[in-house]
Protein backbone atom coordinates (compact mmCIF):
# COMPACT_ATOMS: atom_id res chain seq x y z
CA UNK A 1 0.00 0.00 0.00
CA UNK A 2 1.24 3.37 -1.16
CA UNK A 3 0.76 6.21 1.98
CA UNK A 4 1.55 9.76 2.07
CA UNK A 5 2.63 10.88 5.33
CA UNK A 6 2.03 14.32 6.10
CA UNK A 7 5.54 15.32 8.00
CA UNK A 8 5.61 17.80 10.10
CA UNK A 9 9.22 17.75 11.57
CA UNK A 10 12.24 15.34 11.26
CA UNK A 11 11.75 13.98 15.20
CA UNK A 12 7.75 13.04 14.64
CA UNK A 13 8.97 11.39 12.03
CA UNK A 14 12.42 10.01 12.89
CA UNK A 15 9.88 6.73 14.48
CA UNK A 16 6.65 7.42 12.21
CA UNK A 17 8.46 6.46 9.01
CA UNK A 18 10.16 3.30 10.37
CA UNK A 19 6.90 2.16 12.01
CA UNK A 20 4.86 2.75 8.86
CA UNK A 21 7.42 0.66 6.73
CA UNK A 22 8.23 -1.91 9.27
CA UNK A 23 4.28 -2.76 8.35
CA UNK A 24 4.76 -3.44 4.44
CA UNK A 25 3.81 -0.16 3.46
CA UNK A 26 5.17 2.04 0.80
CA UNK A 27 5.98 5.54 3.05
CA UNK A 28 6.28 9.17 1.14
CA UNK A 29 6.79 11.99 3.30
CA UNK A 30 5.20 15.13 2.59
CA UNK A 31 6.34 18.21 4.48
CA UNK A 32 3.28 20.96 3.95
CA UNK A 33 3.37 22.99 7.09
CA UNK A 34 2.58 26.48 6.50
CA UNK A 35 1.84 27.41 10.22
CA UNK A 36 5.65 27.60 11.24
CA UNK A 37 6.94 30.90 12.06
CA UNK A 38 9.36 32.54 11.13
CA UNK A 39 10.57 31.42 7.76
CA UNK A 40 13.90 30.16 9.38
CA UNK A 41 12.05 27.78 11.47
CA UNK A 42 10.11 26.24 8.51
CA UNK A 43 13.60 25.72 7.06
CA UNK A 44 15.53 24.22 9.95
CA UNK A 45 11.76 21.88 10.23
CA UNK A 46 12.01 21.16 6.61
CA UNK A 47 15.79 20.50 6.91
CA UNK A 48 15.31 17.93 9.93
CA UNK A 49 12.52 16.66 7.86
CA UNK A 50 14.71 15.73 4.60
CA UNK A 51 17.56 14.85 6.99
CA UNK A 52 15.34 12.11 8.29
CA UNK A 53 13.79 11.03 4.65
CA UNK A 54 18.10 10.39 3.79
CA UNK A 55 18.38 8.40 6.96
CA UNK A 56 15.28 6.22 6.52
CA UNK A 57 15.28 5.75 2.42
CA UNK A 58 12.41 7.47 1.88
CA UNK A 59 11.01 9.97 -0.76
CA UNK A 60 10.34 13.34 1.15
CA UNK A 61 7.80 15.44 -1.14
CA UNK A 62 7.73 19.06 -0.01
CA UNK A 63 4.78 21.90 -0.51
CA UNK A 64 7.07 25.08 -1.13
CA UNK A 65 4.49 27.37 -0.66
CA UNK A 66 5.25 29.45 2.60
CA UNK A 67 2.52 32.27 2.88
CA UNK A 68 1.77 33.37 6.54
CA UNK A 69 -1.07 35.55 5.43
CA UNK A 70 -2.99 32.78 4.16
CA UNK A 71 -2.00 30.29 6.76
CA UNK A 72 -3.70 33.03 9.79
CA UNK A 73 -6.48 33.50 7.48
CA UNK A 74 -7.43 30.24 7.38
CA UNK A 75 -6.95 30.09 11.58
CA UNK A 76 -8.93 33.34 12.29
CA UNK A 77 -11.69 32.38 14.50
CA UNK A 78 -14.41 30.26 13.35
CA UNK A 79 -15.79 26.48 14.38
CA UNK A 80 -13.70 24.80 16.55
CA UNK A 81 -9.58 25.93 18.01
CA UNK A 82 -7.05 27.61 15.76
CA UNK A 83 -5.39 23.79 16.56
CA UNK A 84 -7.96 22.38 14.58
CA UNK A 85 -8.69 24.73 12.39
CA UNK A 86 -4.38 24.15 11.47
CA UNK A 87 -4.10 20.89 11.57
CA UNK A 88 -7.57 20.46 9.43
CA UNK A 89 -5.89 22.64 6.90
CA UNK A 90 -2.75 20.78 6.48
CA UNK A 91 -4.67 17.24 6.68
CA UNK A 92 -6.62 18.64 3.30
CA UNK A 93 -3.50 19.66 1.91
CA UNK A 94 -2.24 15.92 2.42
CA UNK A 95 -5.38 14.36 1.20
CA UNK A 96 -5.61 16.26 -2.00
CA UNK A 97 -2.01 15.33 -2.33
CA UNK A 98 -2.32 11.66 -1.83
CA UNK A 99 -5.22 11.80 -4.26
CA UNK A 100 -3.13 13.39 -6.79
CA UNK A 101 -0.38 11.18 -6.34
CA UNK A 102 -2.68 7.48 -6.71
CA UNK A 103 -1.96 6.86 -2.74
CA UNK A 104 -4.09 4.64 -1.11
CA UNK A 105 -3.80 6.70 1.76
CA UNK A 106 -2.35 9.16 3.97
CA UNK A 107 -1.48 9.97 7.61
CA UNK A 108 0.65 12.62 9.57
CA UNK A 109 3.40 12.40 12.39
CA UNK A 110 1.45 14.73 14.48
CA UNK A 111 -0.07 11.37 15.72
CA UNK A 112 3.16 10.95 18.23
CA UNK A 113 2.83 13.57 19.76
CA UNK A 114 1.86 14.24 22.88
CA UNK A 115 0.64 17.99 22.12
CA UNK A 116 -1.02 17.44 19.97
CA UNK A 117 -4.82 17.10 19.62
CA UNK A 118 -5.83 13.68 18.72
CA UNK A 119 -9.44 14.34 18.63
CA UNK A 120 -8.62 16.89 15.89
CA UNK A 121 -6.41 14.75 14.60
CA UNK A 122 -8.40 12.16 13.71
CA UNK A 123 -11.84 14.12 13.04
CA UNK A 124 -10.10 16.57 10.45
CA UNK A 125 -8.34 13.79 8.74
CA UNK A 126 -11.94 11.80 8.19
CA UNK A 127 -13.12 14.68 6.91
CA UNK A 128 -10.09 15.44 4.26
CA UNK A 129 -10.18 11.54 3.56
CA UNK A 130 -14.07 11.77 2.65
CA UNK A 131 -13.34 15.14 0.34
CA UNK A 132 -10.33 13.23 -1.59
CA UNK A 133 -11.59 9.70 -1.36
CA UNK A 134 -8.37 8.59 -0.08
CA UNK A 135 -8.34 6.76 2.76
CA UNK A 136 -7.12 8.23 6.42
CA UNK A 137 -4.93 5.93 8.55
CA UNK A 138 -4.98 7.36 11.89
CA UNK A 139 -3.31 5.58 14.75
CA UNK A 140 -1.99 6.76 18.08
CA UNK A 141 1.51 6.50 18.15
CA UNK A 142 1.94 8.54 21.61
CA UNK A 143 3.21 5.34 23.02
CA UNK A 144 6.69 5.59 20.22
CA UNK A 145 7.33 9.54 21.37
CA UNK A 146 10.63 8.39 23.27
CA UNK A 147 11.74 6.35 20.48
CA UNK A 148 11.37 9.58 17.92
CA UNK A 149 13.23 11.92 21.31
CA UNK A 150 15.93 8.97 20.94
CA UNK A 151 16.44 8.88 17.26
CA UNK A 152 16.53 12.15 16.60
CA UNK A 153 19.02 13.02 18.86
CA UNK A 154 20.94 10.16 17.48
CA UNK A 155 20.57 11.21 14.04
CA UNK A 156 21.23 14.84 14.88
CA UNK A 157 18.40 16.32 13.76
CA UNK A 158 17.27 19.56 14.61
CA UNK A 159 14.15 19.48 17.65
CA UNK A 160 12.25 22.36 17.96
CA UNK A 161 10.60 23.85 21.52
CA UNK A 162 7.22 24.91 20.19
CA UNK A 163 4.59 23.73 18.27
CA UNK A 164 5.51 26.00 15.05
CA UNK A 165 2.81 28.92 15.16
CA UNK A 166 3.53 32.40 16.31
CA UNK A 167 1.18 31.72 18.80
CA UNK A 168 2.48 28.84 20.15
CA UNK A 169 5.78 30.16 20.37
CA UNK A 170 4.21 33.25 21.83
CA UNK A 171 2.39 30.85 24.41
CA UNK A 172 5.54 28.60 24.94
CA UNK A 173 7.77 31.68 26.11
CA UNK A 174 5.19 33.23 28.46
CA UNK A 175 4.73 30.84 30.29
CA UNK A 176 1.43 29.02 29.63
Amino acid sequence: MKLLLHTCCGPCASATIPLWAGRGVEVTGFFHNPNIHPLLEWRRRLTGALDVAEVTGVEMLQDDAYDPAAWFASVVPGEGSRCRRCIGQRLMRTAQEAAALGCAAFSTSLSISPYQDHEAIRETGAEAAAAFDVEFLYEDLRPVYGESRRLSREWGIYRQKYCGCLISEWERYRGS
